[in-house]
């Protein structure tokens, strides 16, 4: 699983092609190679992004997390 923070932006996830979502009671199962997360926390869709984050400007550095064998 890769887990991108993009600058200025969203979380991007390489979910591998299938996702589980939990919130509360409620389980989704999303079946996508990759998912972007709200990470300014503006979104009116959260926990995914909107692109809300660039009308408010949302500003972040970029990182990237690897996760598994290499």
């Amino acid at each position: 699983m890769r887990i991108e923070f993009r600058e200025n932006g969203s979380i991007g996830i390489e979910t591998g092609g299938r996702l589980v979502l939990r919130q509360g009671d409620q389980e989704q199962v999303i079946e996508k190679p990759r998912v972007s997360l709200c990470r300014c926390g503006h979104s009116s869709n959260k926990p995914f992004c909107d692109g809300t984050h660039k009308a408010v400007g949302f500003t972040a550095p970029a990182a990237v997390i690897e996760l598994g064998e290499r």
